[in-house]
């Protein structure tokens, strides 16, 4: 699992059968300092996270497993919210 900002949201005026009433949401990936580490993606919701959001995704054939109907075909999915993030660093 990775970290991400919700920046956006996506409309879609047709989907695939299996992403019927899922939100999309554009995400910018973060590391664990929430510093912004690469481009920006659309992701599906199933937390219902909103804009500004620290989140946890995953990809890939995860992001397929993270949804009721298995096989759809998505690339990312929001699988947590985060609260907080604490790194310990060493000495």
């Amino acid at each position: 699992m990775d970290l991400g900002r919700v920046v956006g949201t996506v409309v879609a005026t047709r989907k695939v059968e299996g992403l019927k009433g899922i939100k999309l949401l554009v995400v910018e990936p973060l590391n664990h300092k929430r510093e912004v580490v690469g481009p920006r993606f659309v992701a599906v919701d199933t937390v219902r996270a909103g804009p500004g959001d620290i989140v946890n995704w995953v990809a890939s054939r995860e992001a397929a497993l993270a949804l009721e109907e298995t096989f759809v075909p998505v690339d990312a999915a929001i699988v947590g919210l985060v609260d907080s993030v604490d790194v310990e660093t060493r000495q």
